[in-house]
């Protein structure tokens, strides 16, 4: 007697069951590169490959489509927390894919069942499951990733430009390490912008920190300078050294008239603070 698909399942899942440890090695033989990372992904990233391929698997052959969704979106979001390699997961649920159908191949020698609708009905219903963790896992893996980049981004960017307030009206903004292009355009866009929310009167830009700088740099930094002057905010420069000096004057670079310019950072506090 021809069985339905949903006997078919019922049956398989049980053979699978009877079969676990079978299964387990069928594909660990699969996942040739994966197989010796097991232990380092569980003590990364606390993923158990092994019984998350039992579980996949249990929704995969029960046409669990939400639950395959939702197992593939935890796994996507665990996978790029811990920057797991992509290849292993690829891998592995590949080798998931290869394991379901050799034991399929099995059971039906074993039984000699056949099902309805046909084997084409079977695979079918199969590899889309596969497909389907596959794409919702990359994508969850891809947007969550996306999301961390931009929040340490930005964590990097406030970091980097941090705008201290003295009073109602004065600022500091220790520069420390390398300037580029890009760090600069960080400056512009947080220095405008503190000088339009806070009011600031006096920014005391202190260049202690930084030991060297292009020339394309200090002719940025100029700009936001000029931008900060026509906001109604004096800068205050202090603690330029002598390589940084000794490029402007031969590139002909220099400050606008209203910038000031002081030694040392105590020397700008002890003048507008008292």
């Amino acid at each position: 007697m021809e069985k339905t698909f949903d006997d078919y399942s019922f049956k398989f899942q049980e053979f699978l069951q009877k079969n676990s440890q079978k299964f387990e090695e069928k594909l660990l033989l699969e996942a040739v590169n994966v197989r010796d990372k097991i232990d380092e992904i569980l003590s990364i990233g606390n993923i158990d490959l092994v019984n998350n391929a039992h579980k996949l698997v249990v929704y995969i052959i029960n046409r669990q489509e939400k639950e395959v969704e939702l197992f593939a979106k935890q796994e996507g979001i665990a996978w790029a927390t811990h920057s797991l390699t992509l290849s292993f997961k690829l891998e592995w649920v590949q080798a998931i894919r290869r394991t379901i159908w050799n034991f399929i191949e099995q059971y039906n020698g074993l039984t000699g069942e056949q099902i309805t609708p046909n084997f084409f009905h079977l695979e079918k219903e199969i590899n889309n499951q596969v497909d389907a963790f596959l794409n919702a896992f990359f994508i969850n893996y891809s947007t969550y990733k996306d999301s961390l980049i931009k929040a340490q981004r930005k964590l990097v960017e406030n970091l980097s430009v941090p705008i201290i307030p003295i009073n109602t009206s004065v600022c500091i903004l220790p520069v420390i390490g390398s300037v580029d292009t890009f760090r600069t355009s960080i400056l512009e866009e947080k220095v405008l912008t503190e000088i339009e929310a806070s009011r600031i009167q006096t920014l005391i830009m202190d260049l202690s920190g930084i030991a060297d700088m292009e020339s394309q740099v200090i002719d940025h930094l100029t700009k936001i300078i000029d931008g900060a002057s026509l906001m109604g905010c004096h800068t205050v420069i202090t603690g330029l050294r002598a390589d940084v000096v000794r490029k402007m004057i031969h590139k002909g670079l220099s400050f606008g008239p209203d910038t000031e310019t002081l030694g040392t950072l105590q020397q700008a506090l002890k003048e507008y603070l008292i």
